[in-house]
């Protein structure tokens, strides 16, 4: 099979098989194209379909998402992970506004120069909303062409990711190209999953090489496992007379960046010598809870959140990055979901019942 018969192939499987009525695929423009790629990278449809309607909601132009505060793109993406994303999500915006009169541009160099927005979203951004003759190399393609040509290696290597995209390339056809560009991603999505792919459905699937070897399960190479670290913090949750616990900005590189946290401390400081020295204010009552883990790509995060109950507001909570955040009217910033789970947790408990209200 020729690389023009393997897209005329997938074309005709798309006609019949592919997703056609996606949120974003309505109304087709740049900024609904590229708000949809950053959210689905590394992230299921399902998942990102309510995020979508609600950015969309409230941001229904790149100009609204450029004058938003981040602190309320953050409070938007929350629960959604990678927060990287949504930080360069807003930096884009407000470039692609600034820069480029809040207009896309439309080949592949100039979009890989904003901020979030690497080779492959670039090629999904040129070809769905303009039709340029442009590939896309995302996980889903990825693995279709991995299996197909039988590529070794994890395409995590240069070698191997340059091979994946000379044949992403010379796959793309000069027409139709934005229906092919879906129709990759809804194959590898739909067919070429994971694990059990329906080899059978596939319209490709006489002159897949992996297929033929019989040894699909081992296209594409697997990332060399490296045993992950463990750190291990404690989440101060603080609470004030009135109920309100404080909350802090994280720095806005690493980690969480930009979200809003609880005051952290290793295990081997006393949160109470901690606050006093810290805020000058005394622990009249506190209660560890249970240590449970967080899984990074990276790393493990062991959390013991410990719940103190303070003698009286500190004064010293004027300095910049701090906020009482409020159980009964939540404020609208961005939360790590852990934080935010601990958060329900607390405006879940019964004061009648809990001995640390004052």
């Amino acid at each position: 099979m020729t690389d023009t018969a393997f897209a005329r192939a997938v074309l005709r499987w798309f006609d019949r098989h592919g997703r056609k009525h996606l949120p974003w695929q309505q109304g087709i423009n740049a900024y609904r194209v590229w708000l949809s790629e950053i959210m689905l990278q590394q992230t299921q449809v399902t998942t990102v379909i309510p995020y979508f309607e609600r950015f969309m909601e409230r941001f229904p132009t790149v100009e609204a998402l450029a004058q938003a505060p981040v602190d309320e793109v953050l409070h938007l993406w929350t629960g959604l992970g990678y927060y990287a994303r949504a930080r360069n999500l807003h930096r884009c915006a407000r470039e692609v506004v600034e820069q480029h009169r809040g207009e896309f541009p439309r080949h592949v160099e100039a979009l890989s120069a904003l901020p979030g927005i690497g080779r492959s979203t670039a090629g999904a951004i040129a070809s769905i909303a303009y039709g340029e003759h442009a590939a896309i190399l995302d996980g889903n393609v990825k693995r279709v062409l991995a299996r197909h040509y039988a590529v070794d290696g994890w395409p995590g290597k240069t070698a191997v990711q340059k091979a994946l995209w000379e044949y992403a390339e010379q796959n793309t056809p000069k027409r139709r190209v934005a229906d092919y560009t879906q129709a990759m991603m809804d194959l590898g999505a739909m067919v070429c999953t994971r694990s059990r792919p329906a080899c059978e459905q596939c319209p490709v699937n006489d002159s897949c090489i992996a297929r033929a070897q019989g040894n699909i399960e081992e296209y594409p190479g697997k990332k060399p496992k490296k045993e992950k670290p463990v750190k291990a913090v404690q989440f101060l949750m603080m609470r004030n007379p009135a109920g309100d616990i404080l909350l802090r900005q994280r720095p806005s590189q690493g980690i969480w960046g930009g979200l809003w946290g609880f005051p952290e401390l290793s295990l081997e400081q006393t949160p109470e010598a901690f606050i006093e020295d810290h805020y000058g204010v005394s622990v009249v009552e506190q209660e560890p809870w249970d240590t449970y883990r967080h899984t990074f790509s990276h790393y493990h995060l062991d959390i013991t959140p410990v719940l103190l109950q303070l003698e009286r507001e500190p004064e010293r909570i004027a300095e910049a990055g701090s906020l009482w955040y409020r159980l009964d009217q939540p404020s609208e910033v961005g939360l790590a979901a852990p934080v935010k789970k601990l958060l329900r947790q607390l405006a879940d408990l019964d004061p009648r019942q809990l001995s640390l209200v004052g």
